[in-house]
């Protein structure tokens, strides 16, 4: 717990974020209340004046009725003169079920599997850990709790500590992300667990005995109906309903289903008195209160039981104020909360799947149309600290708290939708965009339970260094914990999509290592991606199909989608060594036969760099890009500069990194007592540092690439194999420059162009302490003049060159020796070098990046 005095000056800093955001329509008065990180350090601070001078400005603004007016249910309600009249408008709804129908298929989780060579699969697989981290009793604590019950163990900290008014909703996300996983894996002891969960909630809701089941008490549902601040209980309650539903659709738990319908009833009666006592209109009213994807979660219900009770019920969460905003096509989202809104569009999309009114499929439309044109980074994500800004005004939104992870998840699903409907590769592409580069770089490694809150695309940024860092496996649990672990736990459910008939066909969307069974075709396909590299530009996939029967399955088609980011002029695809017309980017390639085990189709996508303008008007900012290899976003390894050229030497300004170039990278240490140090570049001078933790900064300020007049070719077995060769010293994130003899002795970073070359010059030799594995420096200029540190180490402290010392000096010996191991820091296989106006920069894709210092845009001059 923090200080008082801490929590009240973070909280005055998020003011002074958020003090742009104009309090509007369809959200808290004062706005920064919905955002869920205030909120939380709100609720916990000491601060009680802050706290009752902001919840006395507390209220809910009205629902814009000119926006809506064109919407159902308000327009039936209109037709009667009883507003409050919820038994007409039931039976009206009732019978208003008129199915749209024709969208591709999902293609179950169950009959894909991710390859395990592929890094889609460690972060599955680093996920599965942590789901299998997390104990039964410590997430069921807080429900036993409020339902009256013993509570053995001892309850989670975070947002899930038993004082957090949002204690329970990672509980519901942890329902998903298990049933999604399971499907991916069918790991048993997962299996065990989740099963005991929903039986330890059951026997919560059978406790209570109205249906209700919660972590917190129903009291904070008085709060809501009356129009006092409690903190956005819907959420939660559309995260556990939510994760039920997925329970007994993805692993046929029908307790689940039960629990779920039970709830939904309960939440009827709660709506149903409110809009009886009060009006419709006080029902919408304190939706502003953020409710998560409440309608959403209700169509679905609607649609396995369907009971009409839900429709109408879901009806009455499609939120008027914001939806109908959309309706009339207003680019009016700045200043909302992202989160609270985008996952009622989702819920809008299933309105229309399950009612075909196609005012809910232009919605989304516009909705998608107006995120991707004006409010959206290169990641594909969007929002900064929690909220929209005005649109096509990015530039200036670029800092620590970008793009909310959970804006991200909810994305993907509206782009989800919209592919199925219309089978456009726009939507597709922009999925691929959002998950390579919004999704896969949140974890930390393969450290399980260790995620991001936002992802950072300022200048000079870090995704250790941000309001929230990175979380911890058991006290954290913020909303994008409970989103990410299902993310992470779905990664196979938008590869393939079908349609069924007589003539199935199958969809490629998404190129990932994984395998297929396409039960519809009575086929088997494995699909291959060779590792993407830089320095062979082509994504390269193989399909092969198999039939456990050994003949020919039925008539099928396999799309593929050549994306928008390749040429399709160069693109080559090939039916069983004969080459097919490949047709312009942004279509599918169709290809229609009885396929047959054996049958083998290649596909060669040319990969190119190319930049992509910041989405921003003002012409004081045309020069900001982000570069792009293919669907990856490069993010430049740099602590402050962002100036690059495309005017470089012999007109090449972004260059590969080879493969060989990583067996070069060293690490040069020496041990004092109990610890390590390690050779470093602080600042542009070397010095010595306490041994870092790989992944951060300091592990690639630690990392050297000895450079030889051979340094193209690679080494077999070590860098060892460079002992008694000439080296120069080039800094990992530094390319171009040298570790240099600066003129007091000292050793620092200069650029090649230095007029001194032979100070850049060292010769690499057995170390001078004679001890087995041990490597020293020495001035190839200076015959017998060694990089030197000290015969104390102590952090900070500058290397330099030393002469003529006493070669039987053994303190001297001690100095200049250095364990010689592999680079603490290594290039991703997609790594760039960029010419920069002041210095070049390492690109690599910002997916791979942990705690380094990076730039997703540069001020490009060219």
């Amino acid at each position: 717990m923090k200080s008082g005095f801490t929590v009240t000056i973070a909280l005055l800093l998020h003011i002074t974020i958020l003090v742009c955001v104009v309090a509007k329509e369809c959200t808290n008065t004062p706005s920064q209340l919905s955002s869920h990180t205030f909120r939380n350090e709100l609720l916990q601070s000491n601060n009680e004046s802050l706290k009752t001078e902001l919840f006395s400005h507390y209220h809910l603004t009205p629902t814009d009725d000119s926006a809506w007016s064109s919407l159902l249910p308000r327009k039936m309600l209109r037709e009667e003169e009883d507003e409050y009249s919820w038994t007409i408008m039931y039976r009206k709804i009732k019978n208003s079920d008129n199915s749209s129908g024709n969208f591709l298929k999902d293609v179950s989780l169950h009959d894909v599997r991710l390859d395990p060579n592929t890094f889609h699969w460690r972060a599955q697989q680093t996920n599965l850990e942590y789901l299998l981290m997390l104990d039964v009793d410590g997430l069921a604590w807080s429900f036993r709790k409020a339902a009256g019950l013993d509570a053995p163990g001892v309850p989670y900290g975070g947002w899930e500590r038993p004082d957090s008014e949002l204690r329970g909703h990672f509980v519901g996300h942890y329902l998903s992300a298990t049933a999604y996983m399971w499907a991916s894996t069918h790991n048993d002891t997962l299996k065990e667990k989740m099963s005991a969960l929903v039986s330890a909630l059951s026997a919560c809701q059978e406790k209570v005995g109205s249906g209700y089941l919660s972590a917190f008490p129903s009291s904070f549902f008085d709060r809501f109906e009356a129009i006092k601040p409690v903190w956005a209980p819907y959420y939660t309650i559309h995260k556990i309903l939510a994760g039920l539903v997925d329970q007994y659709k993805l692993a046929g738990n029908s307790q689940a289903l039960k629990m779920a319908t039970w709830m939904a009833d309960y939440f009827y009666v709660r709506v149903r008195n409110v809009i009886k006592l009060y009006s419709v209109e006080r029902h919408w009213q304190s939706l502003n209160e953020e409710t998560g994807g409440m309608n959403d979660v209700l169509y679905q219900i609607y649609s396995i039981t369907g009971d009409s009770k839900y429709l109408l019920l879901a009806h009455l969460f499609d939120k008027p104020c914001f939806l109908g905003v959309l309706a009339i096509q207003a680019d009016d989202i700045s200043g909302f909360h992202s989160n609270t809104h985008i996952p009622i569009v989702v819920g809008s999309q299933l309105r229309y799947e399950i009612t075909g009114d196609p005012l809910h499929k232009e919605i989304s439309m516009f909705f998608m149309d107006i995120v991707n044109a004006s409010h959206s980074y290169a990641t594909g994500g969007t929002s900064v600290s929690e909220f929209w800004q005005d649109p096509k005004r990015m530039a200036t939104t670029l800092q620590t708290e970008n793009e909310e992870s959970c804006t991200t998840y909810n994305m993907l699903k509206v782009s989800r939708n919209l592919f199925r409907w219309t089978k456009e590769v726009s939507y597709a592409d922009y999925y691929e965009r959002a998950l390579t580069n919004g999704v896969l770089g949140i974890q930390r490694g393969t450290e399980p339970g260790r995620m991001i809150y936002m992802l950072p695309l300022g200048k000079g940024v870090s995704k250790a260094v941000t309001y929230h860092g990175w979380g911890t496996p058991y006290d954290a649990f913020w909303c994008c914990y409970g989103t990410g672990i299902e993310s992470f736990s779905k990664l196979g459910d938008s590869i393939y999509f079908q349609e069924d008939g007589d003539s199935p066909a199958l969809y490629v969307t998404q190129y990932i290592s994984s395998s297929l069974d396409w039960k519809s075709s009575g086929l088997s396909l494995s699909q291959t991606v060779k590792p993407v590299v830089s320095w062979d530009p082509y994504m390269r996939v193989t399909f092969s199909f198999s039939s456990s029967k050994g003949g020919m399955g039925k008539e099928s088609t396999l799309n593929l989608r050549i994306p928008v980011w390749t040429n399709s002029g160069s693109s080559k695809v090939s039916l069983n060594g004969q080459y097919l017309k490949v047709p312009t980017s942004g279509n599918f390639l169709s290809i229609k036969q009885n396929w047959k085990s054996g049958d083998q189709v290649t596909m060669e996508l040319p990969l190119s760099i190319r930049t992509e303008a910041i989405k921003d008007d003002r012409p004081e900012y045309s020069s900001l890009h982000a570069i792009l290899y293919g669907p990856y976003l490069l993010a430049g390894l740099t602590s402050r500069d962002w100036s690059i050229t495309t005017q470089a030497k012999d007109g090449i300004w972004i260059s590969s990194i080879p493969e060989t170039h990583n067996s070069h990278l060293v690490t040069l240490s020496q041990q004092s007592g109990n610890t390590s140090y390690v050779l470093s570049n602080n600042n542009q001078t070397i010095t010595m540092e306490v041994s870092p933790t790989p992944g951060t900064q300091a592990a690639v300020a630690a990392t050297f690439r000895l450079v030889t007049a051979d340094s193209k070719g690679g080494i077999s077995s070590g860098p060892e194999e460079l002992i008694e060769s000439q080296v120069k010293i080039e800094p990992f994130d530094f390319p171009g420059m040298l570790v240099m003899q600066a003129t007091d002795s000292s050793l620092a970073v200069h650029d090649t162009s230095s007029t001194d070359q032979e100070a850049s010059r060292f010769r690499l030799v057995a170390g001078v302490d004679g001890k087995p594995g041990s490597v020293s420096l020495m001035l190839e200029s200076k015959k017998g003049c060694y990089v030197y540190s000290d015969q104390t180490l102590t952090p900070g402290m500058k290397l330099r060159l030393k002469c003529d010392s006493d070669a039987s000096d053994a303190k001297f010996k001690q100095a200049a020796s250095f364990m010689l191991r592999k680079g603490m820091s290594d290039y991703n296989p997609m790594s760039f070098v960029m010419n920069g106006a002041q210095r070049n920069f390492v690109l690599s894709p910002l997916f791979s990046l942990r705690d380094e210092t990076y730039n997703v845009y540069f001020s490009l001059q060219t």
